[in-house]
Formats: structure tokens, C-alpha cells, sequence
């Protein structure tokens, strides 16, 4: 199930950012069963274990996207990146990701597809040495 894959429990707070039109509402709808809550969106106001961000080739800065991202996430939080599988609208070039990443100050971990039309990118804050 796409929140188990994603490391989601439930009580967790899941932050969604870039949500449009074209986001899968069966990977939603999943997230919030895992959780056992709705998602929550950029105007909660308060500290969040996850955030998921929808994003396509076009929507803006992804550098400056993520950093945005960073603004509620707790210490030890992951940012997973949700973007158009390759060949379909929007996608966006794996170098782009490794790119804007580091701008961010996170790290690419892992990317897994979550359904027919999208892949998540998990980024975290690197670890202090």
C-alpha cells in the first residue's frame, strides 16, 4: 500500500503542498487511510512529520519549492516529491531533483513509483555528522 511504502503511520501529520486537478486522489485517499486523518495543507500553522509535494516540470523554482516545504517540517521529517512519472505531462528530469535538492539542504534518498502516473522522491535533511 502506497503509505506503508512511504513510511507513514498512523497520528502522523502529512502536510500536502502543489495539489491540482491532476494529483492521483487514489494515492490520497491512501495517504489519509494510513494516517488516519485528512492531509492538511500549507495554511495548518503548526509542526508536520511529513510533507508531500506535488510537482510538475513548470510549476515554478523547485529549489525554492522545497525550501517552502521545510517551513513546518519537524527535525528528522522527509519531504517526499511527487512527480509525473517520466514521458507523461510534466515530468521532471531526475537532474532537476538532484539539483534543487542540495539548494534545499536535503538529500535524495529513494524513488519509488506510487501509481500509474507518478513517482516519489523522498528528501531529508542530511544527517549531522
Amino acid at each position: 500500500m502506497v503509505g506503508d511504502r512511504l513510511g507513514l503511520k498512523p497520528g502522523m501529520v502529512v502536510q500536502e503542498l502543489g495539489w491540482d486537478e491532476d494529483v492521483d486522489d487514489a494515492v490520497r485517499v491512501a495517504i489519509e487511510d494510513v494516517i488516519d486523518a485528512d492531509l492538511v495543507d500549507g495554511d495548518y500553522g503548526d509542526v508536520v512529520d511529513t510533507v508531500v509535494l506535488w510537482w510538475r516540470d513548470g510549476d515554478g523554482d523547485l529549489a525554492d519549492d522545497l525550501m517552502d516545504a521545510l517551513s513546518d517540517l519537524a527535525a528528522g521529517g522527509a519531504v517526499w516529491l511527487f512527480t509525473p512519472k517520466v514521458g507523461r505531462p510534466g515530468a521532471v528530469p531526475a537532474s532537476d531533483i538532484a539539483e534543487a535538492a542540495p539548494i534545499a539542504g536535503l538529500s535524495n534518498t529513494t524513488t519509488i513509483p506510487v501509481s500509474a502516473d507518478w513517482t516519489a522522491t523522498k528528501l531529508v535533511a542530511p544527517k549531522a555528522r
